[in-house]
């Protein structure tokens, strides 16, 4: 495990554009049993594909008008509870990180492993979620009416 204080900025990269963190198993559980919609589960990691393509990729993903219902975050090789229990729903799939995966009604729909994300930019990374989003996320919400 890294020092705390080296994964402060790699935490608040992604939890700064509203993406939960969930430092236990049971916050993991009860955001996929609390979560109407679809839920995307970042699994993040120290490694430089983390740091120079998923999370940018997925701070310009968030920018697209579809958006999954929650997001949390789980760090690898430091919230070790909470990141065995996101990779438990990812069935079929070995453990990878960094990873994302996207759970409707505690199913797995779709996943994007380190193999995924350590061969492309964050750009094409960012253009897959929006795909990802469209697909699994359902319409826009309307625009508020005054």
């Amino acid at each position: 495990m890294y020092p705390e204080i080296m994964i402060i900025p790699m935490r608040e990269e992604l939890t700064r554009i509203g993406i939960e963190e969930a430092k236990s198993a049971e916050a993991v559980d009860d955001a996929v049993r609390n979560t109407e919609g679809t839920l995307m589960v970042v699994v993040n990691s120290v490694c430089g594909c983390a740091a120079g393509k998923m999370r940018p990729g997925i701070r310009r993903a968030l920018q697209h008008g579809t958006k999954p219902a929650r997001s949390i975050t789980v760090f690898a090789g430091q919230d070790r509870e909470a990141t065995e229990r996101a990779r438990g729903y990812f069935s079929g799939y070995a453990p990878s990180s960094p990873s994302i995966g996207f759970l409707r009604d505690g199913k797995l729909v779709h996943m994007i492993q380190r193999s995924d994300i350590e061969t492309r930019t964050a750009d094409q990374i960012a253009a897959t979620l929006q795909q990802a989003f469209d697909q699994y996320c359902g319409a826009p919400a309307e625009s508020s009416k005054s």
